[in-house]
């Protein structure tokens, strides 16, 4: 769906702004859009490496069914290399692969997908309805790179009642975006940084640009976006430049819930000291103040609980209460706080 043909038997990948031009034989970026013959083959098809059932407060969605359980699905591959990733054995293998063999990398990567279990789209739906999930999340990887797969499987769900959901790191293209929409619900996007320094080298990406659009796009779509920045010591945990994040998003909507987590040392990045706490205290007060009504604090300890409860921005009142992953308490009625009826943003049923 996501591709058209170039000169010769190349094509060009219209997944994500990456935009690779993929000759015959090779594959992008991510390693699972491969061209073979001259026609994209999503080569994870069918073959999520992992499936649980979660809690959609882990993906983090704060605003988006509060207590609900998601049927969650990854593959195998990322359209990022970020070197800090904390499920790097399956988004990386790809890259991991065309290290270790750069000539005969992608027979030695099929294998590897080919061990997977079949989940043909009918299989997730039915497994999503038996387990009494709310959605479907494609999750632990970027489903950015496997959206034809995600599109098949809500052209079914949303025919059962079940919503869908992208955890991504926001590097769709316009013509994925567009593609999703109808089948995608809601969308936590990582805002990585406010600094195109960390996502060159952290992430081995072009930069942030692509993500702020998306924010934007998704919105413009329908889409209920939440949005994560994992806060790094001494890489983007600067005061002005969380500021200046914060200030851009209150711009584009302050009652979008951002959510500031903890980073705890991964994969190649072991090196760097755990986020301390007050560093998120004071991300969560530069927010508050730059006109952000939910900024949630993630990977806390629960001393710090109240900063994962959602306030209603008239009333101050707690209208949901969580602990880690569990909502507690729940005053949303309707779209509403319970206590003063001011109406409170998400999707609430």
């Amino acid at each position: 769906m996501l591709a058209k043909p170039l000169e010769g038997s190349t094509i060009q990948c219209l997944a994500c702004s990456r935009y690779c031009r993929i000759p015959d034989g090779q594959a992008g970026f991510c390693g699972v859009r491969a061209n073979e013959g001259g026609k994209l083959k999503l080569t994870v098809y069918g073959k999520p490496c992992a499936v649980w059932v979660d809690p959609v407060e882990k993906k983090p969605l704060f605003h988006f069914l509060p207590g609900s359980r998601s049927f969650s699905i990854g593959t195998f591959g990322c359209n990022f290399a970020c070197i800090f990733c904390q499920n790097w054995d399956i988004s990386q293998a790809p890259q991991e692969a065309r290290q270790k063999d750069p000539k005969h990398w992608r027979e030695y990567f099929q294998k590897l997908v080919d061990s997977c279990e079949d989940w043909l789209p009918e299989r997730i739906v039915d497994n999503a309805l038996r387990d009494g999930c709310k959605s479907i999340s494609f999750t632990y990887n970027e489903p950015t790179i496997f959206t034809e797969y995600a599109i098949d499987v809500m052209a079914i769900a949303k025919k059962k009642g079940l919503k869908g959901v992208y955890v991504t790191n926001g590097y769709e293209s316009k013509e994925c975006w567009d593609a999703v929409k109808g089948y995608i619900d809601a969308a936590n996007i990582d805002l990585k940084a406010y600094n195109k320094r960390f996502y060159t080298e952290l992430c081995k990406a072009p930069g942030y640009e692509p993500v702020k659009e998306s924010i934007v796009y998704a919105k413009k779509l329908g889409i209920w976006v939440e949005v994560t920045t994992l806060i790094i010591p001494g890489w983007n945990d600067d005061e002005k430049e969380l500021k200046a994040e914060a200030e851009w998003l209150a711009s584009i909507d302050p009652e979008m819930p951002w959510h500031v987590t903890a980073f705890h040392p991964d994969y190649k990045m072991l090196d760097t000291q755990p986020t301390p706490s007050d560093i998120l205290v004071k991300a969560r007060e530069i927010g508050k103040a730059a006109g952000l009504k939910h900024v949630y604090c993630g990977n806390v300890p629960l001393s710090y609980t109240d900063y994962e409860a959602t306030a209603c921005p008239k009333c101050g009142k707690n209208v949901v209460r969580r602990v880690g992953f569990e909502v507690l308490e729940n005053n949303v009625t309707d779209g509403r706080c319970r206590f003063c009826k001011t109406a409170i943003k998400g999707v609430w049923k």
